[in-house]
């Protein structure tokens, strides 16, 4: 059986807050939005149960540097970055080649959370 991530729960403290960044700035495709929900897809033309969600929940936030982070794949690390600190996300680590064959910039979403965009080097 393989496994993969379905879906990543990610709770917010003002949901039209982080559809700006997550929706907005990230360009993750909004699937749907209902009483301090909203689902979003990876890629919105992918077949049912093949993309991973991000579902953000309006509730109280306990973000940590401990915890999980999640980390987004993006065709440029550079101007992603850029519209996510737009967006109001705050960079902990500046866009940067990784010794693992990656372009990674490490980012505080708007309610705390870590969160890392990468793309692989070309």
């Amino acid at each position: 059986m393989a496994t993969r991530i379905a879906r990543l729960t990610v709770s917010v403290e003002d949901l039209p807050r982080a559809l700006a960044l997550y929706r907005d700035a990230l360009g993750l495709h909004e699937l749907s939005t209902i009483d301090g929900l909203a689902m979003l897809t990876t890629d919105r033309d992918a077949p049912p149960g093949t993309a991973t969600e991000v579902l953000l929940h309006q509730r109280t936030p306990t973000p940590g540097d401990a915890g999980v982070a999640a980390s987004f794949a993006v065709t440029d690390v550079d101007a992603a970055t850029i519209a996510a600190v737009a967006a109001g996300a705050a960079v902990v680590d500046e866009p940067a080649d990784q010794v693992w064959g990656e372009r990674q910039s490490v980012l505080r979403d708007t309610d705390g959370h870590i969160l890392c965009l990468v793309s692989p080097l070309r």
